[in-house]
């Protein structure tokens, strides 16, 4: 490679970086004068790269925007971050109904790395184990996601075409106050404004999405990770329950985050500690209970059952399986 073509692809990284760089800073990295910046400014131009020139005091040289994306130069640390990025979000559901993007951008990044490189970005994927095996999730059209997130970031009314869990197909009217990523899933959560009622939707579950006329504010209270939580929480299912508990809250949330559990937390005493172990009511739903006595049993806490019934019974059964196999020689 020739001095100015490497001179004019170094310009092209500096630009990548972000922000205005003045000719001066640029003439001063690539150890050259003011016209000859001028000129592999020209050079980039005539290849398609979107450079523009910025006029003023603090005025210099910045990538813009372009109809087609421009050469992506990579450092050895974005392009391994770029990859285990793509590695990571492909194994916890972070992608897009084109579930090959992720792959197909992995291997397009990988085949344009020099050798040396692309042999140790190898060695540290070949190396690297994770504990859990990759998730099975569904994933949201790529047009849906794009066009929830332009109407969350505009306050602009949603319509949608969406499908329940028992498979029933509506249209719904929805004010978006933000996307969530919970456990490997899409959420969309906001108000219904047919029903006045927030809700949380999955974002795989919506068919098509498209932006209505009109705009509205999002309402002060909790942030939509928050919204999606305290919904998770209070879902309609088979069984309400309630417990009171004997703790911190830090020891309660260890064992019952509030993605599961909403958790009644009275303002301490004045001048008491609030890390001091008190008596703390808990409401959760449930379509099974069968994995809470467990769940009680190590938070290793006093707790009183006040509903349901069956809850009793069955941390009761587990009590007594555990004390006769301890008893056991």
């Amino acid at each position: 490679m020739s001095r100015p073509t490497g001179r004019v692809l170094t310009l092209l990284e500096l630009l990548q970086s972000g922000g205005i760089r003045t000719a001066a800073e640029l003439a001063d990295r690539l150890g050259v004068d003011g016209r000859t910046v001028r000129r592999y400014v020209d050079q980039l131009i005539d290849l398609d790269v979107p450079v523009e020139a910025v006029r003023g005091r603090y005025g210099g040289y910045r990538l813009a925007s372009g109809y087609r994306l421009p050469p992506l130069m990579l450092s050895d640390d974005e392009a391994l971050a770029v990859l285990l990025g793509l590695v990571a979000g492909r194994r916890e559901g972070l992608t897009t109904a084109a579930d090959t993007a992720s792959e197909t951008a992995a291997a397009k990044i990988r085949r344009v790395l020099p050798k040396r490189l692309a042999r140790r970005l190898d060695r540290v994927l070949e190396s690297l184990a994770f504990t859990a095996p990759p998730g099975r999730f569904a994933t949201p059209d790529s047009e849906v996601l794009l066009t929830v997130a332009d109407a969350v970031r505009h306050r602009r009314p949603l319509s949608i075409r969406y499908t329940d869990r028992d498979g029933r197909r509506s249209e719904r009217s929805l004010h978006a106050y933000g996307i969530v990523a919970h456990s490997g899933r899409w959420y969309v959560t906001g108000a219904d404004p047919g029903i006045g009622e927030d809700r949380t939707f999955r974002l795989d579950r919506i068919a098509a999405a498209r932006t209505l006329p009109g705009s509205f504010e999002a309402p002060a209270g909790p942030d939509p990770a928050q919204r999606v939580l305290s919904g998770f929480a209070t879902a309609e299912y088979r069984y309400e329950v309630v417990l009171r508990i004997h703790g911190t809250v830090d020891q309660i949330r260890a064992r019952l985050p509030a993605g599961v559990a909403s958790l009644e937390d009275p303002a301490p005493a004045p001048g008491a500690d609030p890390a001091t172990e008190r008596w703390l009511r808990v409401e959760l739903r449930a379509e099974r209970l069968d994995w809470l006595p467990p769940v009680l049993a190590s938070l290793d806490r006093p707790f009183v059952i006040e509903r349901p019934h069956e809850l009793r019974t069955l941390v009761i059964a587990l009590a007594d399986r555990l004390a006769a196999r301890a008893r056991r020689a």
